[in-house]
């Protein structure tokens, strides 16, 4: 008699498993999420070596080779940076983000510069050949060394990379691939799963490059199990600011480069084109200065970059003020707030306070708490902050301002673009002096709210 195959019910937007069905998924919330998936029997044709393809040998780590890892430009410098420097030899990439974000278009031009020196494969399963020779076209770029296929099958597709031997590959998209080895539908968590592990393992074994395009759900993430993420070697999503012309590409892993690296592209009719200087592109203020408005340095993964935070402070017009923060984290704008109050002795509990980051950013790091309470104290004396200033800088619950990382590098930037004065940690102040830039070394919130006057 046959085994019968074994039954899973798992959540198809965040990958949790569950022993029956039920209404919600205690992990993300999400309601009639939970889908009932028959997994493929331990006999079937499946290589279980792992994610990488390789035989179970033990090996001493003194003698593993350590050359330097080969890499291949895509031709866009921003999209290199966020990658680590380039695209590593068998490695596996995958892209995200919302539709009409501009992922199939950067793939594209990549793809259209790596074909002039290096065999590469376009696999498409959602489009068809002529849309997206209509969308080369449109760009203008070289297609004479774009080989395309139409296949949505892993198993054909690897059949066929064994004979063309192209040395990057991109699978667009990888919730319509399947395998024979998974019974359920393709797009299903177990089929996207098995799909992205099998091509991982050829891309280990081969040495081929893949890029896996992903879909995002209605809040952002990327569609499929959490297994994808562990599986890819590197994980961007490309996302819109709040100009519809920009657009951020973000590592959020990257087993080849920094985490968290961020690249910039503005949308024109001939695809994406790189922002070489962003901090100009996020700081593009109101001519008449307002109170509330405060420019700061954040630390984007391997560069600073200058933007523009905005708090408003109002009388609230009901019993309970709001609290709202958009591109900052709600909790710390709550308790920079009971900072203020405690040790700056400035009251805000029965106001509103609305705080904002220009130009669509999220902010992730801390460097940016003296900037916010700034920005609220200048919004709640209607006190304009000189346009010519920079404020960084962490701060305790006691009050104090602690020191951030790559200060002096945070110091230059706004010295190259223009500003004339920085408050900044004491820890952080540089030892040297920074033509054109005055620096105003503060210990607690108390000495930044005297310097505050001062300006």
């Amino acid at each position: 008699m046959a085994k019968k195959s074994k039954i899973a019910f798992v959540c198809s937007e965040c990958g949790a498993d569950y022993p029956g069905w039920s209404g919600q998924c205690n992990q993300c919330g999400a309601w009639n999420s939970i889908k009932e998936l028959r997994l493929a029997s331990a006999k079937s044709g499946r290589d279980t070596s792992g994610y990488a393809g390789l035989r179970s040998e033990v090996h001493v780590l003194a003698d593993v080779n350590l050359t330097r890892t080969e890499r291949i430009s895509t031709g866009l410098s921003e999209f290199d940076r966020v990658l680590g420097g380039g695209i590593v030899k068998g490695s596996v990439v995958l892209i995200g983000g919302a539709p009409g974000a501009g992922k199939s278009t950067i793939l594209l031009q990549a793809i259209a510069h790596i074909a002039q020196h290096q065999a590469v494969l376009y696999v498409s399963g959602e489009e068809s050949l002529q849309q997206i020779a209509e969308r080369a076209q449109r760009l203008g770029l070289p297609t004479a060394g774009i080989k395309m296929l139409a296949e949505t099958s892993v198993q054909h597709i690897c059949s066929i990379l064994d004979e063309e031997q192209p040395q990057v590959v991109i699978i667009d998209s990888i919730q319509v691939m399947y395998t024979a080895d998974s019974e359920s539908a393709p797009g299903s968590v177990s089929q996207v799963r098995e799909s992205a592990s099998y091509l991982t393992q050829y891309a280990k074994r081969s040495g081929v490059s893949f890029f896996l395009v992903g879909h995002v759900t209605k809040d952002q993430s990327l569609a499929g199990p959490m297994t994808l993420s562990h599986i890819v070697d590197a994980q961007v999503v490309l996302s819109s600011t709040d100009d519809a012309r920009f657009r951020v590409l973000r590592a959020d892993k990257n087993r080849f480069g920094s985490v968290g690296e961020l690249g910039f592209f503005a949308m024109e009719s001939t695809g994406l084109k790189e922002v070489k200087n962003p901090s100009a592109m996020f700081l593009s203020r109101a001519e008449k200065p307002a109170p509330g408005s405060v420019v700061t340095v954040l630390w984007e993964g391997t560069r600073p970059l200058l933007v523009e935070i905005q708090a408003l402070v109002t009388e609230s017009q009901y019993g309970n003020p709001r609290r709202l923060a958009v591109g900052l984290d709600q909790n710390r704008l709550a308790m920079l707030l009971a900072v203020l109050s405690r040790h700056g002795g400035i009251f805000t509990g029965t106001d509103e306070i609305y705080t904002n980051v220009v130009g669509g950013i999220k902010v992730s790091e801390t460097s940016s708490d003296l900037a916010i309470v700034i920005g609220v104290v200048s919004s709640l004396r209607d006190r304009i902050v000189p346009y010519d200033t920079v404020f960084f800088g962490e701060l305790g619950l006691n009050g104090e301002i602690r020191p951030v990382a790559n200060g002096h590098a945070r110091l230059n930037e706004a010295a190259k673009h223009g500003f004339k004065r920085a408050v900044i940690p004491k820890s952080n102040k540089p030892k040297d002096v920074i033509k054109d830039l005055r620096v105003y070394p503060v210990t607690n919130i108390q000495e930044a709210l005297a310097v505050l006057e001062e300006l």
